[in-house]
């Protein structure tokens, strides 16, 4: 599983002409699946996301979570973060989680995160989608679950 986080000053998301997702300050954060990702591991990476200190506090040091700064997520999914590149001009994305477990996988996630957020916007599983962010800082983080939980693997 991979999250791509990009600290916002406002995102939003739109379908067919139509903003489905918006929020203010907090994270825009593409999620991409693999098979072989679970439950467990999307937990993990959830805690780590919604606990990520990337905000600034009164002396402008990264030391504030998005509770913190009252903050919202916009979840959008993303399978092109499994692009193969190795060989060619065409990408590959053989390694996506197919779109069942994929979809499932990306409702858990933003179901979970409800849990820990106070707001949670979100994209349209497999739509076209436009997808619109200012970056504070810029300030984009990748987590990799390879790297978050090895032991889950």
């Amino acid at each position: 599983m991979r999250f791509v986080i990009q600290r916002v000053s406002s995102a939003d998301v739109t379908v067919d002409n139509e903003v489905i997702g918006k929020i203010g300050t907090g994270f825009l954060v593409l999620v991409g699946v693999e098979d072989g990702d679970t439950e467990a591991i999307a937990d993990k990476m959830i805690s780590k996301l919604v606990q990520m200190r990337i905000f600034q506090d009164a002396e402008g040091k990264t030391n504030l979570a998005l509770k913190d700064v009252g903050g919202s997520l916009l979840i959008v999914s993303q399978f092109t973060l499994y692009a193969d590149c190795r060989k060619g001009n065409r990408p590959s994305f053989i390694n996506a989680g197919a779109p069942a477990h994929a979809e499932r996988m990306y409702e858990y996630i933003i179901e979970k995160c409800k849990e820990s957020v106070g707001t949670v916007e979100h994209g349209s599983f497999g739509a076209d989608m436009k997808v619109s962010l200012v970056n504070n800082g810029p300030f984009t983080i990748l987590l990799d679950s390879r790297e978050i939980c090895p032991d889950l693997k």
